[in-house]
């Protein structure tokens, strides 16, 4: 598409069964009752001018420019502040009119540099559109008195400035803040001719203040005052692409605006309809990694991991690649190679890394990152209620009354979703948080939760339970909904188990740590205060019993009533853009797409059918089996597209020795990351901006992804994928990724009815899409569960192993932060850094002040299976006895002190639960200045002197 604005309608849409019929400038327009007289114009065509209005925020009526004239009315009224009425006549341009507004901006260019021409926002900044609209043409005032053109600006953000000389006051930026992100970071401080915008105190600004850095008050304003540095050093872009946003599982929608082969901005896009516009700091700004200096573009291999790399063609790349795996395969067999599947990659690259092992390799060792993060969401979802997926749409939880949010952090981790729910609270809904730590949605500005439940780690099955036995105990279960939509007998079995007084909050307040008194006020708010809807993560399900936790979960849901209809729900928030889809398409060992078992025979038939191969009907490997079976000598090649399994996954050492034994290590990815370290073949990949085809959210939203500028490896990584094939015998010729939608479609019955030119015309779709939901299936389970009938699983709570003592006496959870993600690869190849430069150590004032340890500390972190060194954040957001930290640094790698503990069904470690113990340090340890060193050599490239990536 060219490059146009997106049409800004003045106000809010307003959703109304009742409809309004007026004339408008002689025009007969019928719109919802409630609409404003700027939006019925803006609907039917008309432009009223304006400037402190914008579709995002509630009308204000501050800017005069708006103003319209109406029969009968008195004065000349704002047409963003009043409503529509029926027979209402409204004239929008008058002598009159005229007049009054170009009186107004007069005053606003009075006080506004004159400096269009060399202004980065020349012929984009509504300031300018609209003297023009208003047929302004000369000032009479001049600039002889007080005004605001001196006034210095605020650079220090990474991504946009704010020049305070161009403000025009008219608060869009600060309303925009308040009720589209809900920081409340900024405000208009001072009075009249001292009214100006404030990023909190007076020795604040952006960087320093609370702002999160989401882009709303850059998208709202209306001049050059808040704009991204990026326009300023590029320029204005001119011509605009629609995608979808590669970080978390929210699924975002955005402008790609560019300027030739340059990626100017990304603007949230107002009918995304995952995020309606909003966005975080890292899909609004962190795209800079696709031009970063250390992505590799050219294919590298080598003999051995202590080989420097060589840079060679894609050819020989695919040659000696080749070689490798038929070797191998020829002296140890099919089962001896397997391949892991990228969340971050579309779903049809996805789907031909899993059809690459099944029918390439000839094994069913095909897994992904969701066997260390949602895997026990599958098993758990399916188990309860047939399906293993999120239940319910992102805009249902504007009709929950109550939300519970377990083991998930949305304002860091899915921020925009995060921002949905605070406007939720603000209207009135009622929170209960579930987590060991004090995160922003118990208490933030305007935000507090009803309830918090700050529960020991490990014991999320304990307090389900306890939750559980309040509702029914207390005859608070929706026995209707039971009886009509669940198994009675599983119920009646699983209510007379939570009903043991062993259930009761009381008996296990010492296991769990949570009062009782809260455990019962927050069961009673669930299960009376109207629709209740569960958001969870990876809180709940990192853990030995994380499908115990999920069904646990379900079995909430269920005996409340609240499946099924718009405001309820149990909602797995995913952590990547695309971990729905890869387990979608069938990346787990088990699975063919569509999580259909591997060993049915009908369906490995129509498999082996439209693939013209035999499948191995036993599953098979996960992957700590792959590690394992590596160790033990039977694996011997894997093939890793987009993971870094190295500084992901548990216990880092035992990672490191399962690669060290293999004797084809290949890494498809864009930069050389800690996996490539034992790679043996690196096949660079491309980023969102440079691929088309699809990703699902977590909401099993299929959306299109669009290619915006040339791949810099000169692949798709869908073709990257084909070439292996390819070169190992496979007869492969797709030729664009909806031929292989297509065929997902054709072979996976909830993909039936989606198409490649349904999803690129932005038709909204949320599997199933098939015969019985041909427009998709916002809601899951309306009128009856997938499986039938809902079941009750009795869900026993089994202490971790892992258990705090003498030696290790503290337990140590991780999570996220909002400018990271993931393993960082991306975000610290960015602007990010500046907020999160290193891993920190959350530990609780107590605990620091008996181990001598102040903020900002090196502290040394020691598990049973390994030790690291980070620095202290003394902070009481983390209980006693409970330490926090994050992983998205190499130089600190986390994992290396987590353990191989995992779920007792899907073997997802427990990333949440280890203890150990935390004493005084004076730098790194000696495992951090080995892992430094290999490092190093192990990025070394033939010809070049590379220093090591950070």
């Amino acid at each position: 598409m060219g490059f146009e604005r997106q049409k800004d309608f003045g106000t809010p849409e307003v959703k109304s069964e009742e409809m309004v019929t007026l004339t408008i400038d002689g025009r007969e327009v019928t719109v919802p009752a409630g609409t404003s007289v700027m939006r019925a114009a803006a609907e039917s065509g008309g432009d009223i001018p304006k400037l402190c209005a914008t579709d995002n925020v509630k009308a204000f009526g501050s800017c005069r420019l708006c103003l319209v004239e109406i029969e009968g009315a008195r004065g000349t009224p704002a047409s963003c502040t009043t409503p529509v009425a029926p027979g209402m006549q409204v004239q929008t341009q008058t002598p009159r009119l005229e007049k009054l507004r170009k009186g107004v901006m007069e005053l606003y260019i009075s006080d506004h540099p004159l400096d269009c021409l060399t202004c980065s926002a020349n012929n984009d900044c509504e300031l300018q559109d609209q003297a023009a609209n208003v047929g302004l043409r000369d000032v009479r005032y001049g600039y002889e008195g007080a005004n605001h053109l001196g006034e210095a600006t605020d650079t220090s953000n990474p991504y946009f400035d704010f020049d305070p000389s161009k403000c025009i006051v008219c608060s869009r930026c600060v309303r925009a803040c308040d009720e589209v992100q809900g920081t409340l970071a900024l405000t208009i401080d001072g009075r009249g001719f001292a009214s100006m915008v404030s990023a909190g105190q007076d020795s604040d600004n952006f960087l320093t203040s609370e702002c999160v850095s989401c882009g709303a008050c850059v998208q709202a304003c209306p001049t050059a005052t808040l704009q991204e540095k990026s326009v300023k050093t590029i320029g204005k872009p001119e011509r605009a692409v629609v995608t979808t946003c590669a970080y978390c599982g929210v699924g975002c929608t955005f402008r790609a605006e560019m300027r030739g082969e340059q990626l100017v901005r990304m603007v949230p896009w107002k009918n995304g309809k995952a995020n309606h516009g909003h966005s975080c700091v890292k899909g609004r700004f962190a795209w800079g990694y696709a031009n970063h200096q250390d992505r590799i573009t050219k294919p590298m291999i080598r003999e051995s991991i202590d080989q420097p790399w060589r840079e060679v063609s894609w050819d020989e790349a695919l040659d000696f690649t080749a070689g490798k795996l038929k070797s191998i395969k020829e002296n140890y067999g099919a089962r001896a190679l397997g391949g892991i599947t990228s969340s971050r990659c579309t779903n049809e690259e996805t789907f031909l890394v899993q059809k690459l092992v099944r029918a390439g390799f000839g094994s069913n060792n095909t897994d992904t990152c969701a066997r260390v993060c949602h895997s026990p969401t599958g098993y758990g979802l399916s188990t309860t209620f047939g399906t293993s997926a999120g239940t319910q749409d992102f805009d249902s939880v504007m009709d929950s009354d109550v939300i519970m949010v377990i083991g998930a952090n949305p304002t860091d981790a899915h921020p925009v979703f995060g921002s949905r729910i605070k406007q939720r609270l603000r209207q009135g809904a009622k929170i209960i948080v579930v987590d060991p730590r004090r995160i922003d949605l118990v208490k933030s500005p305007h935000i507090q939760a009803a309830h918090h439940l700050p529960l020991q780690p490990g014991t999320n099955v304990a307090v389900l339970t306890s939750l559980a036995h309040v509702i029914v105990t207390e005859g608070l279960a929706n026995e209707e909904f039971i009886r009509e939509r669940c198994d009675w007998d599983e119920y009646q079995d699983w209510a007379r188990f939570v009903s043991d007084a062993k259930h009761s909050p009381e008996f296990l307040e010492a296991v769990t740590k949570v009062p009782a008194q809260t455990v019962r006020e927050a069961a009673r708010l669930f299960a009376t205060g109207g629709n209740g809807s569960i958001y969870y993560g990876l809180g709940v399900t990192e853990h030995s019993q994380g499908s115990s936790t999920v069904m646990a979960i379900a079995n909430l849901a269920m005996c409340t009533g609240n499946i099924g209809r718009s405001g309820v729900g149990v909602n797995p928030l995913r952590g990547q853009n695309n971990v729905q889809g890869a387990c979608d398409m069938g990346s787990f060992p088990h699975e063919l797409p569509g999580y259909r078992h591997i060993s049915g025979g009908d369906v490995r038939k129509l498999f082996e059918d439209d693939w013209g191969v035999t499948l191995d009907p036993e599953p098979g490997l996960r992957i700590p089996n792959m590690l394992d079976a590596a160790v033990d000598g039977s694996f011997k090649a894997i093939y890793i597209q987009g993971e870094d399994i190295l500084q992901s996954d548990p216990d880092t050492h035992h990672v490191a020795a399962g690669l060290a034994a293999m004797d084809c290590v290949i890494v498809h990815d864009l930069f050389l990351n800690e996996t490539a370290n034992y790679a043996h073949v690196f096949l660079p990949g491309s980023t969102f901006l440079e691929k088309e085809g699809t990703f699902t959210n977590a909401e099993r939203r299929i959306q299109p992804v669009r290619r915006v500028m040339e791949p810099a490896n000169g692949y798709e990584d869908w073709e990257v994928t084909q070439l292996l094939a390819n070169a190992i015998g496979c007869d492969w010729n797709y030729s664009h990724p909806g031929e292989i939608l297509a065929e997902i479609a054709r072979l996976t019955p909830t993909f039936a009815g989606v198409t490649w030119e349904r999803v690129a015309s932005g038709e909204p779709l949320q599997w199933p899409v098939n015969d019985k939901a041909p427009k998709g299936s916002p809601i899951m389970h309306v009128g009856g569960f997938v499986r039938g009938k809902g079941k009750f699983v009795v869900t026993e709570y089994v202490p971790t192993d892992e258990k705090t003592g003498p030696r290790f006496p503290l337990l140590l959870t991780t999570g996220r932060i909002l400018s990271q993600y993931n393993v960082g690869a991306q975000t610290r190849r960015t602007g990010n850094v500046v907020w999160h430069e290193e891993d920190l150590l959350e530990m609780h004032p107590t605990d620091a002040e008996n181990r001598g340890l102040r903020d900002g500390d090196y502290a040394r972190l020691a598990s049973r299976a390994g030790e690291t060194t980070l620095r202290v954040k003394v902070t009481d957001r983390v209980a006693p006895g409970v330490v926090y930290t994050t992983f998205h640094h190499p130089t600190t790698q986390a994992n290396v002190v987590t353990t191989d503990n995992s779920d007792w069904a899907t073997n997802c470690p427990e990333y949440k639960v280890t203890a150990v113990q935390v004493t005084p340090s004076n730098g790194p340890s000696e495992w951090q200045e080995d892992y430094a060193e290999l490092t190093v050599r192990a990025r070394r490239i033939a010809g070049e002197e590379m220093e090591p990536a950070e």
